[in-house]
C-alpha cells in the first residue's frame, strides 16, 4: 500500500472501523494502480466533503466513504453531473449496485469484480478526454 501523504486524509482513514478501513484502502489501491497503469500523471489525494477524494488532471474526481448510519455498505462516488455512472450501468448492468447517477455501492461481504471496477475507475480518471465519445469510448462487453 502506498503511503498517505495528506495527514487529513490519513486521519479520515484512521477513523473508519478496521474492517471498513481495509476495504476502503483496497479501493484506494485500485485507484492508484489504475492511475499508474494509465500513466495519467499525478493523482491529487485530498478531502472533499470530508471524504477521501482522488483526481487526475484530465479526470473527474472519485470519492469514497463509509457511513455509520449504513454500516453494511461503503461506496465510490462520482460527479453526478457526468455520464460516468450511467455509462457504468450500460457496460456492467447488474454487476454493480448503483446509487442514482453518483455512486457504486458495495456491501461489506461482497467480492468486488476488480477488472470491471478498474475499468470504471479508468473512465473516471480520463473523463475529460473521453466525455465526447459514446459510452466514453468503451464497448459493451
Amino acid at each position: 500500500m502506498q503511503t498517505i501523504h495528506n495527514s487529513a486524509v490519513a486521519e479520515v482513514f484512521n477513523q473508519y472501523p478496521p474492517e471498513m478501513r481495509k476495504k476502503l484502502l483496497f479501493l484506494r489501491t485500485l485507484i492508484l494502480q489504475t492511475a499508474t497503469e494509465l500513466d495519467v500523471g499525478e493523482i491529487e489525494e485530498t478531502l472533499k466533503w470530508g471524504e477521501p477524494s482522488y483526481l487526475a488532471r484530465q479526470g473527474s474526481a472519485i470519492r469514497m466513504d463509509w457511513k455509520p448510519r449504513d454500516p453494511e455498505h461503503y461506496a465510490l462516488y462520482f460527479n453526478c453531473k457526468t455520464r460516468l455512472v450511467e455509462t457504468f450501468e450500460a457496460l456492467y448492468g447488474y454487476l454493480f449496485r448503483y446509487e442514482g447517477k453518483r455512486a457504486i455501492v458495495f456491501t461489506r461481504m461482497e467480492l468486488i469484480p476488480v477488472t470491471q471496477l478498474k475499468h470504471c475507475i479508468a473512465l473516471s480518471l480520463q473523463y475529460h478526454r473521453l466525455k465526447h465519445l459514446p459510452l466514453l469510448g468503451a464497448r459493451i462487453p
